[in-house]
């Protein structure tokens, strides 16, 4: 077997590990430990931090972000490792950032980001990717992580619209990819352009609410207890 095809193989392995782990319902997990409520019944059913907050507070909506942001950036960092030592036999800096073979880890970052989005233990319903998302960046290329978690908090800051930085964030992923590595593969460049605009699709609902004014803008100490809809 030569390295290729064996990198692919470990690097298969690692995006199935990847989804069933940040498949892993932490939001909803830690309501109901922590708040004793189930915040798929609330809200917008999801369980990202975004609903964690809405529905149960601020301290799960903390560790809930907190834990969606470990999962994403943990698949990542153990991928970038995994995959040149056992399947290319190769240092693990032989796939920096924008590397040749670097796509491969980007498969790691979208099979991750789909665990979170189609959870496997929720019915292929989960969150909406931007905390794991942001986690995939820290493990990719933490200053760009920066960049994009600035945009996001200055975005909301500025309209008290969560899902706004979110889709916004989400949105300029490809643009800041080519921008910060030039030299990136095609292949590497749509894997994140997929995996930026998946986010953006999450966010749909959100999108149509923006647009007919009836966003749920941030709030820490209003809580719902139906759903968005009802």
């Amino acid at each position: 077997m030569d390295d290729f095809a064996r990198a692919l193989i470990v690097t298969a392995v690692c995006c199935v590990a990847a989804y069933f782990l940040c498949g892993i319902p932490f939001g909803k997990i830690l309501g109901k430990c922590l708040g004793n409520v189930d915040i798929q019944q609330a809200g917008s059913g999801n369980i990202g931090t975004t609903n964690a907050l809405r529905v149960a507070g601020p301290k799960v909506a903390a560790l809930t972000l907190l834990f969606d942001l470990l999962k994403g950036t943990v698949c990542v960092v153990a991928a970038r490792w995994l995959i040149p030592v056992l399947g290319l036999g190769a240092p693990a800096w032989s796939l920096v950032p924008g590397a040749s073979g670097d796509w491969l880890v980007v498969l790691v970052a979208l099979a991750s980001l789909y665990g979170h989005i189609f959870s496997p233990y929720l019915h292929f319903h989960g969150g909406k990717g931007i905390a794991t998302g942001v986690g995939i960046l820290f493990g990719y290329c933490w200053p760009l992580a920066l960049v994009h978690l600035g945009i996001f908090i200055v975005l909301v800051a500025l309209t008290k619209f969560v899902s706004l930085g979110s889709i916004v964030t989400a949105g300029l992923v490809p643009l800041t990819m080519f921008v910060t590595f030039p030299s990136m593969g095609p292949v590497a460049l749509a894997l994140w352009a997929v995996l930026g605009w998946t986010v953006v699709w999450a966010h749909r609902a959100n999108i149509a609410r923006l647009r007919a004014g009836k966003e749920s803008k941030l709030s820490f100490t209003k809580r719902v207890t139906t759903k968005d809809d009802e």
